[in-house]
């Protein structure tokens, strides 16, 4: 990198912060935080637990944006500054090191531009994921339990708290089907670029003549509702099935009939728990999840009206990425048109890359 690169990224940094400035507007942040810590100081606040609670997560909320917006505008103007000093003193020590922090100054404003992207309802709330294999039998089983397996990577890398909601395990290999649910900051937010189907292409370590196989599964991605969210589901909405809990889970299994199904009638859709003994447990988690489920069905219905999209075009029935193993590899997402040959990375739970460019690039169109 040479004087011109370097101060060809500044410039284009600089004009990111002033644009990012705009959209996150630190100024209102600061008032908002302000107002907050003169509601805490009332009397009465704390006496209504449930408000209080709400008020506490928008303040650490805008006290994240806040922090990470001063610290990469503070990068920024760092930068500017000591190259000036440096170009003027002839300081050919600190202009190396400045380009060699010249990536890192591209990441931190990468990460801010991704947080103002994630400026949805929901996007601040936990995920629920569910998988579903397609067709093919152990292939596609196996498939979708290397998706989950990518999906809890991914999470460990970010101390993103996992749990198991639902999990039936495949005849042979892999799963029939699995719901979990991860907790952390921005879960939803980022997560939510997952819905779809993600398929793979591979020499089948099932099939001994060693052939290629294509296998699909779907990735299902919902926001957990919080409680604020009136969504109401009457009993007459919805068909209940209990079924005896099957795989890994202690003495109960496949004694007593705790797994829950929830249909709902209008829409076909269905949930199921079976994580906890309790049945009564496992309804009210599954209650929930159908809540997710509908209000993220919402969702979609409320962009498609707005992008002029028909609603039946929303939906499972697309491939969003492909992951090729052989003969050559790569993972190429549809949306971005983003590909990468990190494909052992990337099923090890690095999916930082192509989650944010689905994000730009849904921004950009």
């Amino acid at each position: 990198m040479d004087n011109y690169e370097y101060t060809e990224l500044l410039k284009n940094v600089t004009i990111k912060m002033q644009n990012i400035s705009g959209v996150v507007e630190p100024e209102k942040i600061q008032t908002r935080l302000d107002e907050i810590e003169a509601l805490e100081n009332e009397q009465d606040f704390w006496n209504d637990a449930t408000n209080a609670a709400k008020i506490q997560k928008e303040k650490t909320q805008l006290g994240r944006k806040l922090e990470k917006y001063t610290l990469a505008n503070d990068t920024v103007l760092d930068a500017t500054e000591l190259y000036e000093m440096a170009k003027e003193e002839n300081d050919e020590e600190s202009i190396q090191a400045l380009y060699d922090d010249a990536s890192a100054l591209e990441g931190s404003i990468r990460d801010m531009e991704i947080e103002v992207l994630l400026n949805g309802d929901s996007d601040s709330n936990n995920a629920i994921l569910s998988i579903h294999p397609g067709a093919g039998g152990t292939e596609s089983q196996d498939w979708a339990e290397m998706l989950l397996r990518m999906y809890k990577r991914w999470a460990e890398r970010r101390d993103f708290k996992v749990e198991i909601l639902d999990y039936q395990k495949g005849d042979e290999a892999g799963i029939k089907d699995v719901s979990i649910i991860i907790k952390g900051e921005n879960a939803y937010g980022y997560l939510k670029v997952e819905n779809g189907i993600h398929r793979l292409v591979r020499i089948s370590p099932f099939d001994s003549n060693a052939k290629r196989h294509t296998s699909f599964s779907s990735v299902m991605v919902s926001p957990e509702v919080d409680d604020d969210i009136n969504i109401v589901i009457e009993d007459k909405d919805i068909r209940i099935d209990t079924y005896r809990s099957s795989g890994a889970g202690g003495q109960h299994v496949n004694k007593t009939e705790s797994a829950i199904r929830l249909t709902h009638i209008e829409t076909g859709v269905v949930v199921q728990c079976q994580n906890d003994r309790s049945q009564h447990k496992n309804k009210a988690t599954a209650m929930k999840m159908l809540k997710s489920r509908l209000y993220e069905l919402e969702l979609e219905a409320q962009k498609a009206e707005q992008d002029g999209i028909a609603k039946s075009e929303i939906g499972w029935g697309h491939q969003i990425r492909s992951y090729v193993m052989q003969p050559y590899q790569q993972v190429k997402d549809t949306r971005s048109n983003e590909a990468l040959s990190n494909i052992s990375a990337i099923l090890d739970g690095d999916i930082d890359k192509m989650i944010e460019g689905v994000l730009i690039a849904q921004n950009r169109s």
